[in-house]
């Protein structure tokens, strides 16, 4: 009898988790439609919706006036998105930025600061500690009301959240992020993952990306990074180092020399990074200046020769171009599809990004959400 009571009850909470799951994909849906979906009679899902209900991860939806049929209308519900919320956090080079989300993903709040990359590892996780504080008290709640946080950061990163290696930020190599995050917050769990991991998971789930399974991602920032999807499934290598490109031998991809080579012909006083060069030519080129166009054109078709030698083995569907750079839209994407059409035995898709800089906060938002949908539909 006992064994019996326990598969009752597992089937119970499976059939729950079927239910919840339906209303979450759904906008709106009747108890018959429910009872059709999850394959059970009609008062096993009128009894399990009641309890989501009074448990608050669903809610009843009232009846739109004008649209009441004759007769007793239909009961409808929905997913209670704002019965949890998370937050995504990215930790770069010169700044933390900060989510917080509902269990749909909406998000209601954000925040960032700026942060010298030579600080010591103490003072960067005090600030992540108070911009997780601050932000979530812009969406109106207390940092213990925080389902899960989710944490993108630069550096290789392990299966216990730890830095392993990091060659942009000082004193972060070894650092124990998740485990120093989850001392700092009293949230019940923290998620960290590497920031080009994230970024192309936020493009695969509300980017250009979305439908695609095998895509490159470039980020383009004070440094350059490259995120993998193989198979739908974010690629993190032998050692969890993929995206990480580490220093180049002559400090920079070759292809910079064009626009830093530009910028300095054009105010040879104002000292710039490869970057700033990059995003001062794309200005100027937006402008009308044609010297500053044919440089960032060359600035592009460097891209894409860089491109290649990943480009060709991996034979991806789609490349997006993202990062700072991203606005640049087709004065790069043009000159880098022109390589990979004339190089590539199947040229990809060149898109550049709408997401922008905010694209590994976006994924550490969704890191935590995929850590809360196994808890809620498994």
């Amino acid at each position: 009898m006992l064994q019996q009571s326990g598969d009752a009850s597992l089937l119970r909470r499976l059939n729950s988790a079927a239910i919840l799951r339906l209303l979450r994909d759904a906008e709106v849906l009747t108890l018959s439609e429910l009872a059709r979906g999850a394959r059970v009679s009609r008062p096993t899902v009128e009894a399990i919706v009641e309890e989501l209900v009074s448990e608050g991860w669903a809610e009843e939806c009232p009846d739109e006036p004008g649209d009441r049929p004759r007769g007793r209308p239909a009961r409808r519900f929905r997913f209670r998105a704002s019965a949890g919320h998370v937050v995504g956090v990215s930790i770069g080079h010169t700044s933390v930025q900060a989510m917080v989300a509902d269990l749909n993903g909406a998000i209601v709040a954000v925040q960032a600061i700026p942060i010298s990359p030579d600080v010591c590892a103490a003072d960067r996780l005090a600030a992540v500690g108070d911009l997780v504080t601050a932000v979530t008290a812009q969406a109106g709640l207390a940092v213990h009301e925080v389902a899960a946080v989710g944490v993108g950061t630069t550096g290789v990163v392990d299966g216990d959240g730890r830095v392993v290696k990091s060659v942009v930020l000082s004193d972060w190599t070894g650092v124990p992020l998740q485990a120093e995050l989850a001392a700092r917050l009293p949230v019940p769990v923290v998620v960290v993952e590497n920031d080009m991991r994230l970024a192309v998971i936020a493009e695969h789930w509300r980017g250009v990306a979305q439908g695609y399974d095998d895509v490159v991602y470039l980020y383009t920032g004070t440094r350059l990074g490259l995120g993998l999807l193989i198979g739908g499934v974010p690629y993190r290598g032998a050692h969890a180092a993929s995206g990480e490109i580490g220093k180049m031998p002559t400090g920079t991809w070759a292809a910079f020399k064009e626009v830093t080579d530009y910028a300095m012909s054009v105010e040879p006083g104002e000292l710039r990074s490869p970057m700033e060069s990059a995003r001062f030519a794309i200005e100027r080129a937006r402008q009308g200046d044609a010297e500053a166009s044919d440089a960032v054109r060359a600035f592009g078709v460097g891209l894409g020769e860089s491109l290649i030698t990943i480009v060709n083995p991996l034979d991806p569907e789609l490349v997006v171009i993202g990062g700072s750079l991203s606005p640049a839209g087709d004065l790069l994407v043009g000159p880098v599809k022109e390589v990979f059409d004339e190089i590539c035995l199947y040229p990809p898709l060149v898109v550049a990004s709408e997401l922008g800089s905010e694209s590994i906060t976006l994924g550490a938002v969704r890191l935590a959400l995929n850590h809360i949908d196994k808890a809620l539909f498994s």
